[in-house]
């Protein structure tokens, strides 16, 4: 009851506030280019891609001093944002909170979102986390734990599961996927799960066409490659093949019983921008927790399957065992 309550609350306040008002966004954590390429889209109404219905006008600038492409970023992203854009800073994220209507967890760092969602949820503010959702399943379990018992939607996803190309692959006449492999760059970062941090896209975009439904992941990797094979419901198989080192690209190839399809175009953030506004205004998350968590427990099974010499991980068993049941 407290959910739907809140909820309601939030929906009345969107819908009261458009066409006539713009959402006014909060940006949390100024250490990654999406904060740009964001309120450029949605700030910019002669951006040939501009995204209506909301604008950037607040930020917490955030960081992680133990990661040099965290911390060192900042000062640049921060002097475009302000002189650019006129984006107001604020000292700390409670604060910001009561000047805006819905928030962008941007932060890069994958290990702060825990605490520094929890402000936006006890503000009732409608936010999108930006990827790695949190620096561990656990904590990604946590966040949407608290997001559900304090009534406020609350999303996270890659882009590339609505890059064009991705799209018309998962909408293709292929008849019955019955596979699916999907490759890109797959740098790490020490701090995470190995997949968190770049796999994050390849794994999105082959959830997009699969759906969800894994029920076990097995991988292997050497200082070039990781592979993790994961095997669906109804004998479906999906593939993610990682690159670490050497020339990478994005693809994604569905293996159907009418057609083989093979992604053919990219993309880029403003379709997500459409959807992130589109939640602003309704409250109603594009994707569902339980296909996010899923995503989430592929990618950090995959290191537990490689630890223990490349034996099959079970999801529905590590879900649990991370605090998430169906």
């Amino acid at each position: 009851m407290l959910f739907l309550s809140r909820l309601f609350l939030i929906l009345i306040a969107s819908a009261a506030a458009l066409p006539a008002q713009k959402i006014r966004i909060g940006l949390i954590g100024l250490d990654t280019s999406h904060v740009i390429a964001f309120t450029s889209l949605l700030n910019e109404e002669n951006n040939p891609l501009h995204v209506p219905g909301a604008i950037v006008t607040a930020a917490y600038k955030g960081g992680s001093p133990d990661i040099p492409s965290s911390i060192n970023r900042i000062p640049g992203f921060t002097k475009t944002l302000t002189e650019k854009y006129g984006v107001r800073l604020y000292v700390n994220i409670a604060d910001m909170c009561n000047e805006v209507d819905a928030i962008l967890l941007t932060s890069l760092d994958g290990r702060t979102h825990l605490e520094q969602v929890k402000p936006v949820l006890d503000a009732g503010k409608p936010v999108f986390i930006d990827k790695p959702l949190a620096g561990s399943l656990k904590d990604a379990v946590k966040i949407f734990q608290l997001a559900k018992k304090s009534g406020v939607p609350c999303f996270s996803s890659s882009s590339l599961r609505w890059h064009k190309g991705v799209i018309e692959v998962t909408n293709a006449d292929a008849g019955e996927i019955r596979s699916a492999i999907s490759y890109g760059p797959a740098v790490s970062e020490p701090h995470h799960p190995s997949l968190f941090w770049y796999g994050i896209h390849a794994t999105e975009s082959l959830f997009t066409v699969m759906g969800p439904g894994c029920q076990s992941v097995t991988a292997t990797e050497n200082k070039n490659t990781i592979v993790v094979t994961g095997k669906w419901n109804n004998d479906r198989i999906g593939t993610l093949h990682g690159i670490r080192n050497g020339k990478t690209a994005f693809k994604v190839t569905a293996f159907g019983t009418k057609d083989i399809v093979e992604q053919a175009s990219g993309g880029n953030y403003a379709p997500m921008l459409r959807e992130i506004v589109k939640f602003f205004q309704t409250g109603i998350p594009p994707v569902s927790a339980d296909t996010t968590l899923e995503l989430y427990a592929f990618m950090e099974a995959a290191d537990e399957s490689i630890r223990r010499g490349g034996a099959p991980i079970f999801l529905p068993e590590y879900l649990r065992k991370n605090g998430w049941a169906r």
